[in-house]
């Protein structure tokens, strides 16, 4: 019977002393030039000692001139060397592990950001309005894309991190090279799902060669995209298997993109809210697939009851835990030293909903706050302050616009 408590030993060799793990949050904490910085170095301290036995970083990128956020980590050389073995002791002085997650937007890019037209699998822009329409790779730049990846994850392993995780979920770059969808490619790098799973293959090949055999690696996977005609469990189930076969040594469930969220649980049904776990049921369904590769699921999970009983049943083998840490850093410690405790989330949303649905979509709005509100608490702990969570709605709404732009407020609908 499998508990939080319990240690699990990684195919890699490395002994995480518990099943719970902080998932990646973006941060937005770099300096102008997209380095670590003391806010990092200081919130990592204190997450470090959360109680977690993993920790992941968030979005840090393998490429400068195409971000997700304005202040995103990169990537792409050792200029910051420093900087970043800096940041990877603060977070370990607590005992946790841990990874970096590595990231290419891909067509979420923010243009602003990066200030270059987004690329893509694909000249298919998000069915956002306003979104821009991405350029489509050459193969040429999809090799070299792949070579920023391992380029990135040597580094870190240098810097004195202790793994890094591949971002395949969510609808950035590797999950849009897996989206029929966003790769409508019909040369060696999409057209079927064996093409189009080739990107995070060969990705993961050239990583796992980069830093040899007992460094961790782990990936992020949609277990759908929730979007018709895009990515299904059929295909992501087919992916596991080619995962399995391969030298990972973890595989984290989650789900949707910037055009479905379904990571914020936002359609979920009750019976799966009750179960607190958003993907708990994919995680069963796929266990097989993956083999010996430990799943992790995030997203949903509360209370020490529900993760418990999900590692018990055999649905996962790390429970992944995000949202909670920004309101209380010590979410799992508490966890582990009282089976009763509940680490609960903020849930903020817009006021005035009747009159505001009539300007923006008010579902993707809802996403978008409690994303930035989440993000303001991650802030205030930089600055060594602790979280707020009678922050009001309207105050995140301010501080998204500082952050990203006016690009960042949801548009309105097209009516008719």
């Amino acid at each position: 019977m499998s508990s939080i408590d319990q240690p699990l030993t990684l195919a890699c060799g490395q002994t995480l002393p518990n099943r719970l793990m902080k998932a990646g949050l973006s941060e937005q904490l770099s300096d102008r030039d997209h380095a670590p910085t003391g806010q990092l170095e200081r919130l990592y301290d204190r997450w470090g000692r959360s109680g977690c036995a993993l920790t992941i970083t968030g979005n840090v990128t393998v490429d400068r001139l195409h971000m997700a956020e304005p202040r995103n980590v990169a990537i792409e050389d050792g200029r910051d060397r420093d900087q970043l073995c800096r940041w990877a002791r603060a977070a370990k002085r607590g005992g946790t592990h841990i990874w970096v997650q590595l990231n290419h937007p891909g067509r979420q890019a923010n243009p602003l950001a990066g200030r270059t037209r987004p690329v893509a699998p694909s000249d298919v822009a998000l069915a956002i309005p306003g979104a821009p329409r991405p350029r489509a790779l050459t193969a040429r730049e999809i090799e070299a894309t792949i070579r920023r990846f391992a380029t990135a994850a040597a580094v870190v392993k240098d810097c004195g991190f202790d793994g890094v995780q591949l971002h395949g979920a969510h609808g950035y770059l590797i999950s849009q090279f897996l989206s029929p969808l966003a790769n409508r490619r019909n040369d060696d790098w999409g057209g079927d799902l064996e093409r189009r799973m080739r990107f995070p293959i060969e990705v993961l090949r050239a990583v796992r060669a980069a830093v040899g055999d007992r460094f961790p690696v782990g990936i992020k996977l949609n277990s759908a995209d929730f979007q018709r005609g895009g990515f299904t469990e059929d295909e992501s189930e087919k992916v596991v298997t080619r995962l399995a076969a391969e030298q990972i040594d973890l595989i984290e469930i989650s789900g949707g993109t910037f055009e479905r969220p379904a990571m914020m649980g936002s359609i979920a049904r009750q019976s799966t809210r009750d179960r607190e776990a958003y993907f708990l049921t994919y995680a069963e369904r796929v266990r097989e697939h993956a083999g010996d590769v430990p799943l992790a699921v995030t997203g949903g999970f509360r209370s020490r009851t529900a993760m418990d009983r999900a590692l018990a049943e055999g649905a996962c083998d790390i429970v992944g835990i995000g949202r909670p840490l920004c309101i209380d850093p010590q979410a799992a410690q508490r966890l582990l030293d009282n089976a009763g405790h509940h680490a609960a989330a903020g849930t903020p949303r817009i006021a005035a909903r009747s009159l505001l649905g009539r300007i923006v979509d008010l579902h993707a709005a809802d996403a978008l706050l409690d994303i930035q509100w989440h993000t303001d608490q991650i802030h205030r702990m930089s600055n060594g302050l602790d979280p707020d969570p009678d922050r009001p709605w309207w105050f995140s709404i301010m501080t998204t616009v500082r952050r990203n732009g006016l690009a960042a407020i949801p548009r309105p609908r097209r009516r008719g």
